[in-house]
C-alpha cells in the first residue's frame, strides 16, 4: 500500500460506492464493504479519492519512510476490483492463494474481475491475516 495516497478523508463511503457505474462491480464493492467491516471490526473510511479503507496502522520502511495506511482496503476501479492486502501475501500464504481462484496480482494488491471468480473463504482468510499483520498480532 506504500506509494498510494493514504490520507483518510471525511467523505462518505456510500455515495462513492453508489457512483460505481457497473451494477455487478457496485454489488461486489458492497459485499467487500461488509466482509472487511466484519473482519476488521472497523468503520469504513475513504482514503484518497478512490480507496475504501478500514482502520489505520503506522508503517515504517527500512528506508526510513513512514506513514499511515488502512489495515485493509479496496477500490472498485473500471477494469477490476482492487483489494489491498499485506505486501508479499503470495509468498506468505501460498496455500491460501492457491485456493483463491481467478485473479491477477500486483505489489500487495489483488485484482479481481468479480467476487464470483474467487473462493470467499480464501479471500476472507487473506483479509483476516492482513489485518492481523498490520495490527502487529501476526508476524508470519
Amino acid at each position: 500500500m506504500g506509494g498510494m495516497s493514504t490520507q483518510s478523508t471525511n467523505a462518505a463511503v456510500e455515495p462513492f460506492l453508489d457512483a460505481v457505474a457497473d451494477e455487478r462491480r457496485r454489488a461486489d464493492a458492497y459485499r467487500l464493504l461488509a466482509i472487511m467491516g466484519e473482519i476488521s471490526g472497523e468503520p469504513a473510511r475513504m482514503f484518497g479519492a478512490s480507496i475504501v479503507g478500514f482502520g489505520n496502522y503506522h508503517y515504517r520502511y527500512e528506508s526510513g519512510r513512514e506513514g499511515d495506511a488502512p489495515l485493509v482496503g479496496f477500490s472498485p476501479r473500471k477494469t477490476s476490483l482492487v483489494v489491498y492486502l499485506v505486501g508479499g501475501y503470495e509468498e506468505r500464504y501460498p496455500r491460501t492463494v492457491a485456493r483463491l481462484g481467478t485473479f491477477k496480482t500486483g505489489k500487495g494488491c489483488l485484482y479481481l474481475n468479480r467476487l464470483a471468480d474467487v473462493d470467499e473463504a480464501a479471500l476472507r482468510e487473506l483479509i483476516e491475516r492482513t489485518v492481523r499483520v498490520h495490527r502487529g498480532v501476526d508476524t508470519a
